[in-house]
């Protein structure tokens, strides 16, 4: 789970292969019924379309966002689209997800001899990793058992990590041979198979063990356990990707690939209808179903609501005002989610709030107890009165000397979050809250203020790095980052929910599915109750291409639009 590694923090499926014009006749069928999280069930279908390819030739593809670094085990890799650009495409890894049924299901990688197996001895889980004899690093070197353990100890003992959930349970690894790795936790991890997969990979110990990691990968490295490798990254400007000739796998068909940074939406949208940008994955806007249709036929278009994306207001439970569970669920009750969820995506399928922050992607384990939360005034009224608080003479809850006001933070130039804090400041002031607006960079927010909890309330998106529950990454008391943990951890909100803690590691370590569910929702109701945050949406994803982009295309909820790079070529 990941905070804005989409606007990382790598997770966030129905295939539509229609044309632009058809395509939203055909989705407003398609999302008609909705599930718990918010958004429309829309299965797992076949790609957008699969058109045979040329060997060679080049794609520019527009990237919204550009990462901070490239060092993705430290918190500065808060953007998911380093992961969408480089990780995904350069870091192997023991499990990525595919899809099974209407399912997206975790499998071994190829960077597997077999599936890893797991049991348990002496009440600790082991897990026994059995690694491919072809696969090497870019430089010819085995890919072996010594970069698991490396891996490992890296996130576990180190500092300034973005998450260490699941890795602070081992206890040791052992390497009985180059090929053979065997990891023993201290207690049962229900979500093992989420260790060395799309969150962090597996990096080389022959060339970072020992070194100075973040320095080595911040901006850029040479190595690659992908099908690609990173040529250049001109900072401000693009990320360039060429083949990994030692790839043991299946080689790209293309010479090239370029992400440029193009962060204005406008410009995006006319960059890729005069031909210089062949792909978009654009966040959806107010008009990005009008730039869409103005595309006419000349794009290729896939909506998948089903997603691992789900945007929520995150109000810092250390910070005033909110280190108040009655003005946290006062604000809960002052806001018209439903409101907004149809304003910024109603046009694509997405209209009723989430009243969970389970995503989509698991919501098989969500709840709907943040149903409670709708916008009352009358109930703001009464909670904040029991509380203490009165109204001053501008209108403003106050209580102390002190009034209800505070500022709210998120992307800069982003049109959908600008006007979602618009219609807040509005709502909010009729219920009595000031509420100021002050955005930032991705880099700086996710790199800095956020770790750092440095702000009052902000605005982003929550991304499932897996189909598997994790909110103890979140929500958790140990995930909170401080000198004591080496600033490692999201949970940047600094919640510290009563007996949340005990629940979420039964969600965590219960591998009894019956019993995990109920834990889960255990979890849902302690979460809802003390509303240390409020889920707002999912959040929909979209993906163009050019029609001289071929290849089997389609959006990875999990992994993300270019997660099969290495198949797409130039269309024959």
């Amino acid at each position: 789970m990941i905070h804005e590694r989409s606007d990382r923090i790598p997770s966030r499926a129905g295939k539509l292969r229609t044309p632009v014009g058809s395509a939203l006749a055909a989705l407003a069928v398609l999302v008609a019924t909705g599930c718990t999280s918010g958004a429309p069930a829309l299965a797992p279908g076949t790609a957008i379309r699969d058109v045979p390819v040329k060997q060679g030739g080049s794609l520019v593809i527009g990237a919204e966002q550009e990462p901070d670094c490239a060092d993705w085990i430290s918190s500065c890799a808060g953007s998911i689209w380093g992961t969408y650009l480089m990780q995904a495409q350069t870091i192997p890894q023991v499990f990525t997800v595919a899809p099974q049924g209407k399912d997206w299901v975790p499998v071994a990688s190829d960077l597997m001899a077999s599936t890893p197996t797991t049991a348990m001895v002496d009440g600790r889980q082991t897990i026994t990793y059995r690694l491919n004899p072809a696969a090497v690093w870019s430089d010819g070197q085995p890919i072996t058992s010594a970069d698991l353990k490396y891996t490992a100890l890296q996130i576990r003992d180190g500092k300034d990590i973005f998450t260490q959930t699941g890795y602070d349970l081992i206890d040791s690894i052992s390497t009985p041979d180059a090929r053979t790795a065997v990891l023993t936790l201290k207690s049962p991890y229900a979500n093992w198979r989420q260790l060395f997969g799309a969150e962090y990979g597996v990096l080389p110990a022959h060339l970072l063990e020992g070194k100075d990691r973040n320095a080595l990968m911040k901006n850029g490295y040479t190595f690659s356990g992908g099908p690609w490798r990173i040529a250049s990254w001109v900072r401000g400007t693009s990320v360039t990707l060429v083949p990994n000739e030692r790839y043991w796998g299946r080689k790209p068909h293309l010479d090239k690939v370029t992400f440029q940074f193009t962060t204005d939406t406008a410009a995006e949208f006319q960059a890729f209808a005069s031909g210089q940008l062949d792909a978009l994955y654009p966040t959806p806007q107010l008009d990005v179903l009008a730039q869409i249709n103005s595309l006419g036929g000349s794009a290729d278009m896939q909506v998948e609501t089903r997603t691992g994306n789900l945007q929520a207001l995150w109000m810092n439970n250390s910070a005033f005002p909110f280190d108040s569970v009655a003005v946290r669920q006062a604000l809960a009750h002052s806001i018209d989610r439903g409101a907004i969820v149809r304003k910024l995506f109603g046009s694509l399928g997405v209209t009723a709030p989430a009243q969970s922050f389970l995503s989509p992607l698991v919501s098989a384990f969500a709840a709907e107890d943040f149903a409670v939360y709708q916008r009352d005034l009358a109930k703001v009224q009464q909670i904040m009165t029991a509380a203490g608080w009165a109204k001053n003479g501008d209108g403003i809850w106050s209580k102390d000397g002190r009034a209800a006001q505070f500022t709210i933070v998120s992307l800069a130039g982003n049109q959908s979050r600008e006007l979602t804090e618009q219609i807040l400041q509005s709502q909010l002031r009729q219920a009595g809250f000031k509420m100021t607006i002050k955005n930032t960079s991705a880099a700086n927010l996710f790199g800095k203020v956020a770790p750092a909890g440095d702000f009052q309330l902000g605005l982003w998106t929550l991304t499932d790095t897996f189909p598997e529950p994790t909110l103890d990454a979140t929500f958790g008391s140990t995930a909170i980052p401080s000198d004591a943990n080496g600033n490692s951890g999201i949970n940047f909100i600094r919640a510290q929910v009563p007996g949340l803690d005990s629940v979420l590691g039964r969600v965590g370590t219960e591998v009894d599915e019956t019993s995990r569910l109920q834990a889960s929702r255990q979890a849902e109701r302690l979460i809802a109750d003390t509303v240390p945050s409020l889920p707002l949406g999912a959040v929909p994803n979209i993906l163009l291409t050019g029609k001289k982009v071929g290849g089997p295309i389609g959006i990875n909820p999990v992994q993300g639009p270019f997660w099969n790079l290495a198949e797409w070529g130039l269309a024959k």
